[in-house]
């Protein structure tokens, strides 16, 4: 299994989907990455020599991509500076609601987690 970035990456997908699963790099970037160093789209994760997982690897540090740990330590301190700054975004960050404007009626499950039922609101409803 050939390990890129700190993240074992599957074998017997193509390699620009394989590099996918690397936090931070998309299939463009992947593409960009195999194409400056001549690798073939087509062969699979498990055929690369390790030199060419070695320029992959060079390729990404070179190119300066910050991934996996770096990534994460740089949105989470974007996420913890919009909440200090009392920010809109950072206070909708904070009480877990979605924070790009979605509505909050009906959906929004997986940012507000499980229901939570709350008793008397049909009655509520029914005197407006």
């Amino acid at each position: 299994m050939a390990r890129i970035s700190g993240v074992d990456i599957p074998n017997n997908k193509r390699v620009e989907y394989s590099l996918t699963y690397i936090k931070g790099i998309g299939l463009p970037m992947s593409q960009k990455i195999l194409t400056d160093l001549g690798i073939d789209y087509n062969i699979r994760a498990k055929d690369l020599t390790d030199s060419q997982i070695a320029g992959i690897n060079s390729k990404i540090v070179e190119l300066k991509i910050p991934v996996e740990g770096e990534l994460r330590t740089i949105t989470s301190q974007n996420i913890r500076r919009l909440i200090e700054i009392r920010a809109y975004r950072g206070i909708r960050h904070q009480k877990g609601l979605p924070v790009r404007g979605q509505k909050t009626r009906a959906n929004a499950r997986t940012r507000k987690g499980k229901k939570k039922t709350v008793g008397g609101t049909k009655k509520k409803l029914a005197k407006k």
